[in-house]
């Protein structure tokens, strides 16, 4: 089949790329035309596009007399359907004037989808995102530092992908799946459920007072699965995802360590004695987590200062998507994040940004920072949530007398 053997061509030159890569980077800088000619243009031939014919390849392509050019026009029946923009080996893609530069052509040409690569990271745009440029970065990979998962990224980029309309296919699913999960994550996040929740659930069950419902929807934790459905270009059906929406190299990250792996479609769900479940699937835990209590939420971080639970300058440790981000407790209740004096909760939306991308929808950013942040227990020094210590700290104060 033609497209596995696209596939391994392109995994094998993306493998060549990383040799040559590990050669360049020993002090030398090759510059922009040496770039496409030993980085670029070979991965361009593998994804399947004719290098040689200026009906699928034009270089310095110019939608109009007065357009500026872009590097590289990829065509089909001689539209552009993709624009490849490059910067020489070394140059900072994270410099949101060469976004900016590209996605502009690319709307002026009526061309949805930009690459722009220095010959190692390469960071694919939807230039028709109904969002601001900074939002518009859909997948961002580093041949260097992860060839395989660059060549499943990549792949969406081959011909046959592109002409069959697969990366456009891919995004919009990931885009309504993105909203379907926050939406019913936020259902049923332990708190009090919205009110028409309550109110289907109790028109679906029978034996069960409105109290009962509510009382079991807060124990509840669904689970919503997404299977992925957009295989690689070449590659056998597989049950996992395509590396996450954004994960730049690890030195593009300035706050904290750890890659971010690929993502899982699932929004994890258990419950305590069994409840309602006719809106999702849920299983039993054998903790099922408390309602927040007011005088849990009367705590601020310095009261677990105060108390020795933490301490100012110790370290916060924050997970998403697989990746790990710190931050430090600042005597006056706020944390640093990245040279930045946040609340927890602001802090928190900063990590997931740092993790997965500049391109991260805002009801993905929203975070309850005392869920987001761990700390050492006192007792056990296992990392536990900031919200479970707070707890333990209610739990041992002094009851206030009932009014």
């Amino acid at each position: 089949m033609a497209g596995v053997r696209v596939a391994r061509t392109l995994q094998e030159t993306l493998k060549e790329c990383a040799d040559r890569l590990g050669r360049y980077r020993h002090g030398r800088r090759i510059g922009e035309q040496n770039t496409k000619a030993s980085l670029i243009e070979p991965v361009i031939e593998a994804l399947g596009w004719d290098i040689h014919d200026l009906d699928e390849v034009n270089r310095e392509y110019r939608f109009g007399p007065s357009a500026n050019p872009v590097d590289y026009a990829l065509l089909l029946l001689r539209r552009p359907r993709l624009f490849i923009e490059a910067k020489g080996l070394g140059e900072d893609l994270s410099q949101l004037r060469w976004a900016t530069q590209v996605l502009s052509y690319a709307t002026s040409a009526g061309v949805r989808w930009v690459a722009l690569t220095n010959g190692d990271e390469w960071r694919i745009y939807n230039a028709h995102a109904p969002v601001p440029v900074d939002q518009k970065l859909y997948r961002s990979v580093s041949i260097s530092a992860d060839p395989g998962g660059a060549a499943e990224v990549l792949a969406l980029l081959g011909k046959d992908a592109m002409n069959g309309d697969r990366i456009d296919d891919l995004w919009r699913a990931e885009f309504v799946d993105g909203q379907l999960r926050s939406a019913l994550a936020e259902l049923f996040d332990g708190g009090d459920p919205a009110a028409e929740l309550v109110s289907l659930v109790h028109r679906r069950t029978r034996d069960l007072s409105e109290a009962d419902v509510r009382a079991g929807l807060i124990r509840t934790r669904a689970t919503f699965d997404f299977p992925a459905g957009f295989p690689a270009a070449g590659s056998a059906p597989r049950t996992s995802s395509l590396p996450p929406a954004v994960s730049p190299p690890p030195a593009s990250s300035g706050a904290g360590t750890g890659p971010s792996p690929r993502p899982s479609s699932t929004v994890s769900v258990t419950t305590g004695p069994p409840a309602p479940t006719a809106v999702a699937s849920a299983s039993a835990s054998a903790t099922s987590p408390a309602r927040v209590t007011p005088e849990e939420r009367s705590l601020k971080l310095t009261d677990l200062v105060k108390a020795g639970i933490v301490r100012p300058g110790s370290t916060l440790t924050g997970d998403y998507r697989g990746g790990r981000r710190t931050a430090e407790v600042l005597p006056d209740g706020k944390v640093n994040f990245g040279g930045d004096e946040l609340s927890l909760s602001a802090a928190g939306a900063a990590a997931k940004v740092d993790i997965a991308g500049p391109g991260l929808p805002e009801t993905a950013r929203q975070t309850d920072g005392w869920d987001f942040w761990k700390a050492p227990d006192p007792t056990s020094g296992q990392l536990v949530s900031l919200k479970n210590l707070r707890r333990d700290l209610a739990r041992s104060l002094p009851r206030r007398p009932s009014p």
